[in-house]
């Protein structure tokens, strides 16, 4: 095999790849776009209000580990995506 034949089969297999990406892609869409946002239904209301579903249960308590862990890092915003006050994301 020449290289111009391995250059034109190697051109030849990304462009399948790239077909087959944008199909997967489509076809991902497709399969995801019939989900709709339910309802909370009046009966549920009651167990989503437990203080044990909240994702902060103790407000007070949540902003004072959040000042420690700030003092600790030196840098605010340290407790999100994206890393803390080291400069390393």
């Amino acid at each position: 095999m020449s290289m111009k034949m391995k250059g034109m089969m190697i051109k030849q297999m990304r462009g399948f790849l790239a077909v087959l990406l944008i199909i997967w892609g489509c076809a991902s869409l497709a399969a995801c776009s019939h989900f709709q946002p339910q309802a909370v239904k009046p009966w549920q209301r009651g167990v989503l209000a437990r203080d044990n579903m909240q994702l902060v249960t103790n407000p007070v308590q949540e902003g004072l580990n959040e000042h420690i862990y700030f003092s600790k890092e030196a840098a605010s915003g340290g407790s999100g995506i994206g890393g803390g006050g080291c400069g390393c994301n």
